[in-house]
């Protein structure tokens, strides 16, 4: 039987590091990885991060606009339950919160 590891996590980087963590060195499969807003709103995290924080020159002026609406949630099905130990040290690593199993 199947088990479907969830985590929220507050910036859009700290969610694709999980996530390619999870692909790159576990090797999860990415059509069994799945992103959403925790909520009803696009959001890009919590908070400015990575990509959405201001670069160095000679880069565009920065942008004030990112979608700051909650936090963003990584869910991962797993049909290999030796793989859940992993999954959760990945969240861990990129400070997921209200990890549940379901």
């Amino acid at each position: 039987m199947g088990t479907t590891l969830t985590g929220t996590f507050e910036t859009r980087r700290d969610a694709e590091m999980a996530v390619e963590r999870l692909v790159q060195e576990f090797g999860v499969e990415r059509a069994d990885v799945f992103l959403a807003a925790a909520g009803d709103e696009n959001t890009a995290g919590e908070e400015l991060d990575g990509s959405d924080t201001e670069a160095g020159s000679p880069s565009p002026e920065s942008r004030d606009d990112a979608a700051l609406n909650g936090g963003i949630t990584v869910s991962v099905d797993l049909d290999d339950e030796g793989l859940a130990g992993k999954v959760r040290a990945a969240f861990d690593e990129f400070d997921a919160s209200e990890v549940v199993t379901d």
